[in-house]
């Protein structure tokens, strides 16, 4: 299975809350990154990309939990 639909199966059992914190964790995160690889490029700039990513597949479960609830 790719990456993504393994990520997503992980999601199901999470509760709303944490799923809540984790987005904002990542959220912050993504911040640090960009602002570290504006002053000196970063190892791994692909990094920056996949955790983007990452959030926006929290937000899609989150807003389909709260749609389907």
């Amino acid at each position: 299975m790719s990456k993504k639909v393994e990520f997503v199966k992980g999601l199901k059992d999470v509760e709303t809350t944490d799923l809540k914190a984790r987005i904002q964790e990542d959220e912050l995160r993504l911040k640090k990154l960009k602002f570290g690889h504006a002053i000196s490029p970063l190892e791994n700039p692909m990094s920056i990309r996949e955790l983007r990513k990452d959030i926006a597949r929290l937000k899609t479960v989150l807003t389909q939990r709260e749609q389907g609830s």
